[in-house]
């Protein structure tokens, strides 16, 4: 098959592809494209920034790892994900969590390369998403001989080293040995997400009789954004526990400006899964769906495609919790007190801006007596709302689960066999 024919292959199977796609999605994807070609830009003029410093660089003398020990650890670190483009290193921007860490990382001469680091993450978390629990096994550089490396006071300062080199919204805080096969992926107990929002109009009542459903083992394929493209074709996952709660007052009593929060904890997690179960019970709170349509959506029999509803928003989420066997966590107090630092700095910046918001809220409310309307929760549904609701059991689905299993079956062997496409 000529070169032409092999593009015009490829552009059909990309057609068909896109035809699966229902509106929303498509909207998302367009954008989603758009900040891609913004971002391609930001990395070509990076990359060459990279080469001019790589020549400055060439003149020194390398480190030589060979004469350095090494031991597997587990890194526990926070990051306030709102300004990145996701945890996982991408080849179309700089601006995640992970490529600032390698980059610590090598740039400290704590590894030679991701490659020969033996590194486990412990979960991905998406563009905007935060984690206050992340935690990674890595094989890092030590000064001690192997039969010395129990005395871990004595052992390199790896928070320190790090948090020296990564921007201040990323702070490693703990870290602790593990035997080499550990896995900070695999070795995982369970993860805990929150996901914080203010109460507004909701009842948070609903909203927790309806999570209260989504424990046990469940196919959560209309609960999620199914990534078959990736080879996700297993959709059941166990929840060990969630409930929404209250988690402050307005001291003013205002009740629209309590915080609420989702805790939820699970072995492991369905992409957009926590985003799309949000979508789902901000409906329940405001009273357009019961709490029972949890339980509709996860009978696969009764409802096997997804209604089409949209994502809550990402700057509330973050991954909690990452739960392992008894670990004995190394804790540097004086790099803790620093890092206890940044954070009551952020918390002090933030809330000046939030308590000055407040003040400008509180007196147009009382000034045009609106104290009783309750949007603060609203922006958090992503996606133009209907002026008319429509119930999401009438609304329509996207594609099932088979036919996308099919259609990318189909496309794997249009690839791995050009000749027996259609264009043939």
């Amino acid at each position: 098959m000529s070169s032409v024919d092999k593009k015009k292959t490829q552009e059909t199977l990309e057609k068909e592809e896109l035809q699966l796609l229902s509106k929303a999605e498509l909207i998302e994807k367009i954008i989603k494209l758009e900040e891609e070609n913004k971002q391609l830009k930001a990395a070509k003029n990076k990359i060459k920034e990279k080469s001019k410093n790589k020549d400055i660089h060439k003149s020194q003398k390398p480190f030589d790892f060979s004469k350095c020990n090494k031991r597997h650890i587990l890194l526990k670190f926070y990051y306030l994900g709102w300004n990145y483009n996701g945890y996982v290193v991408q080849e179309s921007t700089d601006n995640t969590i992970e490529e600032h860490l390698f980059e610590a990382l090598i740039k400290s001469c704590c590894i030679e390369s991701r490659e020969t680091s033996n590194y486990h993450r412990c979960g991905r978390t998406d563009k905007g998403v935060s984690s206050f629990s992340q935690v990674i096994s890595i094989d890092l550089r030590s000064k001690l001989n192997p039969e010395d490396q129990c005395k871990l006071e004595d052992e390199l300062p790896y928070c320190k080293i790090l948090n020296r080199l990564l921007p201040s919204n990323i702070r490693c805080i703990a870290w602790c040995p593990a035997s080499s096969n550990f896995s900070a992926r695999f070795n995982c107990k369970f993860r805990t997400y929150k996901y914080f929002f203010p109460r507004g109009n909701l009842n948070i009542d609903s909203m927790d009789k309806a999570v209260k459903y989504t424990i046990g083992e469940h196919d959560f394929r209309n609960i999620c954004k199914m990534d078959v493209a990736n080879g996700v074709t297993n959709y059941q996952r166990k929840v060990i526990d969630a409930k929404v709660c209250l988690y402050r007052r307005d001291f003013r009593n205002i009740s629209g400006y309590d915080v609420c929060q989702l805790i939820i904890t699970s072995q492991a997690f369905l992409w957009h899964q926590i985003r799309c179960l949000m979508g789902v019970l901000f409906l329940i709170g405001q009273g357009n769906e019961k709490p029972e349509i949890i339980l509709e959506l996860l009978d696969i029999e009764k409802c096997p495609r997804k209604p089409q509803y949209n994502l809550a928003h990402e700057i509330p989420l973050n991954l909690w919790y990452c739960e392992y066997d008894t670990m004995e966590w190394y804790i540097d107090k004086d790099e803790l007190i620093n890092t206890i630092k940044f954070l009551q700095r952020d918390w002090t910046l933030n809330t000046v801006k939030s308590v000055m918001i407040e003040n400008m809220l509180t007196d147009l409310e009382d000034t045009t007596d609106c104290k009783d309307m309750l949007f603060q929760s609203d922006c958090l549904l992503l996606g133009i709302q209907p002026r008319v609701y429509q119930r999401l059991m009438k609304r329509p689905t996207c594609e099932s689960l088979e036919s996308k299993i099919k259609h990318y079956e189909s496309k794997k062997k249009k690839k791995e066999d050009p000749d027996n496409s259609d264009d043939k």
